[in-house]
């Protein structure tokens, strides 16, 4: 059994691709690693929750400290930028960065992201951002799977219902809270 380890945002973009990797025979292990969630308080619930999910269906989360202004000073001087603007490339550099890090760290040889589970955001953006944070560390690659595809983006919907799972409205970052 592979292991894969899944950067993770939120229980909703979480379940589905969970449930099918744990269907494929994929060991997935969940990256917690969000610094762009704002407030406190969203970041706090969005992590309880992807934890309470992982639990039940016996999978591992790896937690990260949140680090929200490590962030800031990373994505300064593109606060204005629209949605799947500049921002949102350097934001999935950061967080994709870190996920591999750890991937080395911790002898994983595949990572990929729930962050392509979503319609929000441009799946382009983040193979870029996992493309290359993959190729920082040797030994480590990027699973840029279209999470949206293969009926997972319907299941993402009816785990998120069955489960009562808290469907944010915004990404987490505070200029996307507009």
């Amino acid at each position: 059994m592979q292991t894969v380890l899944l950067h993770s945002c939120c229980a909703p973009c979480s379940a589905a691709i969970i449930e099918w990797l744990l269907s494929k025979g994929f060991n997935p292990v969940l990256f917690y690693y969000n610094p762009n969630i704002y407030p406190q308080t969203e970041y706090d619930h969005r992590k309880a929750e992807l934890t309470m999910y992982a639990l039940s269906q016996r999978v591992e989360v790896i937690d990260s400290d949140c680090h929200h202004q490590n962030w800031r000073q990373y994505v300064s001087g593109w606060e204005y930028e629209p949605e799947r603007g500049q921002r949102c490339l350097l934001c999935f550099k950061m967080r994709l960065l870190e996920t591999a890090r750890i991937a080395k760290e911790r002898g994983f040889s595949l990572f990929s992201t729930t962050l392509a589970s979503s319609r929000w955001k441009d799946l382009n953006q983040i193979n870029h951002a996992g493309q290359w944070a993959a190729a920082q560390y040797d030994s480590v690659k990027f699973w840029s799977k279209n999470w949206r595809k293969d009926g997972l983006s319907e299941r993402r919907r009816h785990l998120l219902k069955e489960n009562g799972f808290y469907n944010q409205q915004y990404c987490g970052c505070e200029f996307s809270m507009k």
